[in-house]
């Protein structure tokens, strides 16, 4: 997959970007990173890309002469792409990122994520974006770390980015529900034993006491994920089972 990023800041992804899986996955030739600085289009002197908002306000405006240039630069330089892409503006007012995104995200061979910044964009630059994507109710400076965020969950939806391919489907938001719990060696630490079942070899038990406790987690702390799962008839059974012993604890 091919991701370009038009940014004011490329140097901020270096971090991310340069380290662990992600880098690996750009060693194999998995993920082929570019960075637009859409400041190098700027047509004046000084290089501005934005300006005060027209009727007055607070903050700069990005202005939309740079981006539409900076975009369609990367539009012509990877016309062969042109029907298996998606253009990303990060915005409030997007569809919110899940783990339904990312994989959605995945099936392209081609991210282009526009990272914002200041008091926002000009209106008209909207209309460069196939899809506006949120990552949540809350403020940021930029486009720029809802874009690192974008690009880890998706990249890790594509073969060959992991380990192990069988390593996504067990995260959680996966398959909606959240993860089951996680332990490695030693046996017991500080009196905290691994539960039995994990260390029996019986590969059908393992999988069941790991799809009861994923359910189990989701019922606790994020039970309005429930309705959205597949669940089967064994899981019904064990979350009704599980309704009545909250019913009596409270």
């Amino acid at each position: 997959m091919r991701i370009d990023l038009v940014t004011l800041f490329p140097e901020m992804f270096t971090g991310v970007f340069g380290t662990s899986i992600l880098k690996r996955a750009a060693e194999r030739g998995v993920l082929d990173i570019h960075y637009t600085n859409f400041r190098a289009y700027a047509t004046d002197k000084h290089r501005h890309v934005d300006d005060t908002p027209c009727g007055g306000g607070a903050g700069m405006v990005l202005k939309p002469e740079p981006i539409y240039a900076a975009v369609r630069d990367v539009w012509a330089t990877t016309e062969d792409l042109a029907e298996r892409r998606c253009t990303i503006i990060f915005d409030p007012a997007g569809e919110v990122f899940t783990q339904k995104t990312a994989k959605e995200l995945a099936s392209y061979e081609q991210l282009i994520l526009i990272c914002g910044h200041y008091e926002g964009f000009d209106a008209r630059i909207y209309e460069l974006a196939d899809r506006l994507i949120s990552v949540g109710d809350f403020v940021l400076t930029g486009g720029e770390i809802p874009a690192m965020l974008v690009v880890d969950a998706t990249a890790r939806m594509l073969p060959g980015v992991l380990g192990d391919d069988t390593s996504a489907p067990t995260d959680s938001f996966f398959d909606v529900l959240l993860s089951y719990p996680q332990y490695t060696r030693p046996r017991t630490f500080e009196g905290k034993a691994v539960p039995d079942v994990l260390l029996s070899g019986n590969h059908a038990a393992i999988a069941r006491w790991r799809r009861e406790q994923s359910l189990l987690a989701t019922l606790r702390h994020r039970p309005e994920l429930l309705p959205r799962a597949r669940l089967g008839a064994e899981d019904l059974m064990f979350l009704a089972k599980q309704d009545k012993v909250f019913l009596r604890e409270s």
